[in-house]
């Protein structure tokens, strides 16, 4: 594959479009990749699967491609660095911080292990003068992602909710609010309450036990299903958008759709 996306961007015989192309120009299409293997690792389509993997991986190989042209590192380069950083990362593994080093044969404690993951990685933020511990999460995640991510790194220094019923009540303060700040009609005002809203509401997912960004794809997928099942009811009700009792029919829709089990 290195070969082939050498050929992509030679100079002379290359794709015009691979040849325009720079590492800021590729980054809408890295991510589109990224969303598209996702889907189909949650549509259980091991063959989709493997050809969206192909997809991702020439996105890091063209990226190591430009970045050989500039002479800044190689795609070798970028094998060599993951590899060393998870020997370096799981040294309950390789005790001797090598691929050939043996641990014994005693299983290591979940919570040992992550109680070192996360020295190693506040160890690595300082060498990079990072020394918050919410300094290394993107900036580009997506939102639920990242609030997440937030959210965790901030429990593990004991800033977090102890009981669950507090993290429902916190939503709720959120909530209300919110409306007051409706009532008021002040536009900024309005748009932080709901920022809130969103940021108590990953975070009672998260103390749920799920993720909060696969859970918002499935409801989205689950609106979809029933949406498309009202939009097929009313074509063959001959109910038009436009008519007087279209909102009542499309709801009356809507719970058969939801009583089906869409």
């Amino acid at each position: 594959m290195q070969y082939l996306m050498s050929r992509l961007r030679d100079p002379e015989t290359g794709c015009p479009w691979d040849l325009k192309q720079t590492p800021k120009s590729v980054i809408p299409y890295t991510l589109e990749e990224v969303y598209e293997l996702v889907d189909a690792i949650e549509q259980d389509d091991p063959a989709q699967v493997r050809q969206e993997l192909g997809d991702v991986l020439f996105q890091v190989i063209f990226y190591s491609q430009l970045a050989s042209e500039q002479d800044t590192f190689r795609f070798s380069d970028v094998v060599n660095d993951i590899v060393e950083k998870l020997v370096r990362r799981h040294p309950h593994v390789f005790p001797d911080g090598t691929l050939e080093s043996r641990r014994d044969v005693t299983a290591p404690d979940e919570a040992d292990i992550k109680a070192r993951w996360e020295d190693i990685k506040k160890k690595e933020r300082a060498q990079k003068s990072q020394y918050s511990v919410l300094d290394d999460i993107p900036l580009a995640l997506p939102a639920l992602t990242r609030a997440t991510k937030l959210q965790k790194r901030a429990a593990g220094m004991g800033f977090d909710w102890t009981e669950l019923k507090e993290v429902v009540c916190a939503l709720r303060e959120e909530l209300l609010e919110l409306e007051e700040a409706i009532h008021t009609g002040e536009r900024t005002s309005i748009a932080d309450e709901m920022g809130d809203v969103l940021f108590s509401a990953v975070n009672l997912s998260r103390h749920l036990g799920l993720d909060a960004e696969t859970t918002a794809r499935h409801a989205c997928a689950k609106f979809e299903r029933r949406f498309k099942f009202v939009e097929q009811r009313c074509t063959d009700m001959n109910v038009s958008e436009k008519s007087e009792d279209a909102t009542r029919q499309m709801a009356l829709f809507w719970n058969e759709a939801k009583a089906t089990g869409l």
